[in-house]
């Protein structure tokens, strides 16, 4: 079994990254701007929603804070040979973005059903980027092969310990900004954020010899291989034919990362899976009544929120629930069919 982080290693992780990463905001979505966005019912039936707004960190999404991390730890050397990574985008960024930082070339091998804004986005920040087909085993493959050939760094997107420690600055944030939480939702795919949030929150609160809220995972039922691994405690891996149908292009990876799939099973509360409907219903909630601009992958927790808390024992409709956003890299054609789809008001 893969060693678990420290709080030592996620309170190192916060001063490394403090010069880069943002102390992102946490908000409370209104019920009144629910209501003027035409959602009167969800108004009256969600619980007290806490927007956790990782989309305000210079890359738009939470993966800077592990990133840096990782790369921020490696030896001169190490930084002149480059750093190389596999991802859909997001993890992407926040390799490039850390690398040109410290002054290191960066490598992505993402997948050709990436988004076009996330391409283009991770080239402007100086990455070299290798294109393969749209298994997430395939780009991890072929960024083996590549850094085994050319000495480059691995990065990987979830299953390091440095990348866990920097994601669970985010669970720090939350506990100090809402320490009353009842809940915290976080979306999982590889299981960085996740695994990072939940073991940050909960060392940190036995450290203060106080209660931790829940943590909980929120995943596409079209892709939910990090469900069936947790509830049967047995990693499992799904096809790239399966999980590629969600909307969700940031939760699409086959399985969970061993390490990261240690620290679940240690720290987190459970998953719950949303629907196709239900998240593309949470990022027109996020455009008409909030100023958050999400993706797919950032949308669904907060239809966690609004439709599966009462599946969570103890989270009745007044808890306090914090839905992380983890990201705001929003492909404008989705936008303006969602905006389309809702008959778009922003209030």
């Amino acid at each position: 079994m893969p060693s678990l982080i420290t709080l030592a290693d996620i309170l190192a992780a916060r001063d490394r990254i403090a010069s880069v990463a943002v102390r992102t905001p946490l908000v409370q979505l209104s019920r009144d701007r629910l209501r003027a966005a035409g959602f009167p019912e969800l108004a009256e039936t969600s619980p007290d929603i806490y927007l956790k707004d990782e989309s305000a960190q210079p890359i738009k999404s939470f993966k800077l804070r592990g990133a840096y991390n990782m790369i921020a730890q490696l030896s001169p050397e190490e930084l002149k040979r480059g750093v190389i990574t596999y991802s859909s985008g997001n993890h992407a960024q926040g390799v490039a973005y850390s690398a040109r930082a410290l002054g290191a070339k960066a490598v992505i091998v993402m997948p050709s059903s990436s988004p076009q804004v996330k391409i283009d986005a991770t080239r402007t920040l100086g990455a070299e980027i290798v294109t393969v087909g749209p298994a997430s085993t395939e780009r991890k493959l072929k960024a083996e092969e590549l850094a085994a050939a050319r000495g480059y760094t691995i990065v990987p997107p979830y299953d390091d310990p440095a990348i866990i420690a920097g994601q669970a600055t985010c669970g720090l944030e939350i506990l100090e900004q809402l320490p009353d939480a009842d809940l915290v939702l976080s979306p999982v795919s590889g299981g960085g954020l996740l695994s990072g949030v939940a073991t940050g929150i909960k060392l940190a609160a036995a450290a203060a010899n106080s209660s931790a809220p829940l943590v909980f995972g929120a995943e596409p039922e079209l892709a939910a291989d990090a469900k069936q691994s947790f509830d049967t405690g047995t990693l499992v891996e799904w096809s790239a034919a399966e999980t590629t149908r969600t909307l969700c292009d940031g939760l699409r990876t086959q399985s969970l990362g061993q390490s990261n799939f240690a620290h679940i099973l240690q720290f987190v509360d459970g998953i719950v899976t949303v629907t196709e409907d239900e998240i593309r219903t949470a990022l027109r909630i996020l455009l008409a009544a909030t100023d958050i601009v999400p993706e797919p992958s950032g949308a669904i927790t907060l239809a966690a929120a609004l439709f599966h808390t009462r599946e969570i024992p103890g989270t009745g409709t007044a808890s306090k629930v914090v839905a992380i956003v983890s990201g705001g890299n929003l492909d404008p054609a989705l936008r303006t069919q969602l905006e389309a789809e809702t008959g778009f008001t922003h209030v």
